[in-house]
């Protein structure tokens, strides 16, 4: 498999929405829930949103049932998008730059996968936290509403 490229990289296939995003979103109590909704809601009439299976898993420890997420999802038009293959070489790199700056994790980290995802995929990211995405994928674009 050859290494992703990413010289064509500009975010503008789509939305990945990041797991802090939905938390903060379903979390009424949460401070982020008026802008995460609003985010959503604002994002999803623009791009398609998508999350994969890492973001969906998070979701449902402990989230809601997975009716319930479906149910949420549905409400943005949210796409169940495959993690691909290709993100698999840029996960190892941030891992591996992660670990060269001292990380103590022994396995990749969920933001590494989502980070990857989105660049191979040409897809912006919503997060409430973008410094992880920043710091190891510099071309990953926010989304901007």
């Amino acid at each position: 498999m050859t290494p992703a490229s990413l010289a064509s990289y500009d975010g503008t296939a789509g939305i990945l929405v990041d797991t802090n995003v939905w938390v903060d979103c379903i979390d009424e109590d949460s401070p982020w829930h008026n802008w995460a909704t609003e985010q959503l809601q604002s994002c999803s009439e623009r791009y398609p949103l998508h999350v994969n299976i890492i973001i969906y898993s998070e979701l449902l420890i402990p989230g809601p049932d997975v009716h319930a997420l479906d149910a949420m999802l549905d409400i943005y038009e949210t796409l169940r998008t495959p993690l691909p293959w290709a993100a698999a070489s840029l996960t190892a790199a941030a891992y591996s730059l992660y670990r060269r700056r001292g990380g103590s994790k022994q396995k990749p980290l969920p933001d590494f996968f989502i980070g990857a995802h989105a660049a191979v995929s040409n897809l912006s990211v919503l997060t409430r936290d973008p410094r992880p995405y920043r710091s190891y994928f510099a071309k990953l674009a926010a989304c901007r509403t």
